[in-house]
């Protein structure tokens, strides 16, 4: 790994004295509640983001979306430094949208611990990168180019900015995820695919009491079509799926003629993501005269244990351990941005945010000094990798 030995065993005590102002940009991120579709929001954190990001050395800013509704989202490039500046660039990917409704989740801290929305999943995440762009600076470490890329839709599978993803990675010498550590507390080191699927259903509306066989009734189609999907997704026990919104009819005298669901699919593998979509999205009606179709609202391929990721934790767990860190890896249940990364083959490594807990719960919150190791680890990263 190149690199000056005594700056890289300095940049701890540097991470430390800047935690403290590092802990307030994280806060004031926070205090600025974002969740997804809130585009006003959204693009004010972008606006503060890129302020502090142009500030720690990046030029760039925000971008349009395909869905102009979901807010801006947010490209900056820091340019190389010593002899790796003309490198292929590093890939950093993060997201500033939450899942938390305004005033859901109070903001608080208690000592090392910040609560509030985004803390952990992934606010916490944006400050790590732009605390490591200092800290390289700063210490007169070289490193290659740096792509940092900030998604507003991510908690709802990213449908406005996965090509803006794809993009960002053309070129790329690996992807970095800003999510928080997983479980097991290392780096992930693959991610279950995960696609939203909507199950519209048409009817045809009558008396539920006075002509209720004119009826076809939407709701009942829709009871049916969930029991044969737990049915056929008993054959593939690996596939995790919630039915996570229903809705459906107008009143108890009318026979309905509209429902829907909402179905949450998670896959371990390509090959069973691909067999049971091909099921799911081509359902087939029960009863005469209903209408069913199937809607991709968002789709994030499975991302396999692989080996370009298992080099590039190789890689990074030597440039840890220059700077005194132990680094492990693992695959992750849930997905992120960077399992369209990692499914296309470029080396990827999630989990370099700081660590917590309550991610998309009441207990969400960070370990402030986390803020500063994991930027410790970054910086080392970027400069060595």
């Amino acid at each position: 790994m190149r690199g000056d030995g005594a700056a890289l065993a300095g940049l701890e005590d540097a991470a430390r004295r800047r935690l403290p102002a590092d802990a307030g940009r994280l806060e004031r991120y926070v205090r600025l509640e974002t969740p997804t579709g809130a585009a006003a929001a959204l693009d004010a954190l972008a606006d503060l983001v890129v302020a502090d990001a142009r500030a720690a050395g990046f030029a760039g800013g925000r971008v349009p979306t395909t869905d102009p509704a979901s807010g801006d989202a947010v490209v900056l490039d820091l340019p190389g430094r010593g002899p790796r500046a003309g490198d292929a660039p590093a890939l950093l990917l993060a997201h500033h949208d939450t899942v938390h409704a305004v005033g859901a989740v109070p903001v608080r801290r208690d000592g090392d611990v910040l609560h509030g929305p985004g803390t952990y999943d992934m606010k916490g995440g944006i400050v790590v990168a732009l605390a490591a762009a200092d800290l390289l600076r700063e210490a007169g470490l070289g490193h290659r180019p740096v792509r940092l890329l900030v998604t507003p839709d991510e908690e709802v599978g990213s449908p406005a900015t996965a090509a803006l993803i794809r993009d960002a990675a053309r070129g790329a010498a690996y992807a970095l995820g800003l999510e928080a550590p997983g479980a097991h507390g290392g780096l992930e080191t693959a991610r279950r695919g995960s696609t939203r699927l909507r199950l519209h259903v048409t009817g045809l509306a009558a008396h539920a009491a006075v002509d209720p066989d004119a009826g076809v009734s939407a709701t009942e189609e829709l009871l049916d079509q969930l029991l044969a999907a737990r049915r056929f997704l008993a054959d593939h026990p690996s596939v995790l799926a919630n039915v996570g919104v229903v809705a459906g009819g107008t009143r108890t005298n009318v026979v309905a003629e509209r429902a829907r669901a909402d179905l949450g699919l998670r896959f371990v593998s390509r090959a069973s993501e691909r067999a049971v979509l091909a099921h799911l999205t081509e359902p087939v009606p029960v009863r005469p005269g209903a209408d069913v179709r199937a809607e991709v609202l968002s789709r994030r391929p499975a991302w396999e244990p692989g080996a370009a990721s298992a080099g590039l934790l190789a890689a990074v767990a030597a440039a840890a351990g220059r700077v005194g860190q132990d680094v492990t890896g693992a695959p992750a249940p849930g997905a992120a941005d960077t399992n369209l990364t990692g499914a296309a083959g470029l080396p990827t490594l999630d989990g370099f945010g700081p660590g917590g807990g309550g991610a998309h719960a009441a207990t969400e919150h960070v370990r402030l000094p986390a803020i500063a190791s994991r930027a410790v680890l970054l910086a080392a990263t970027l400069h060595g990798v």
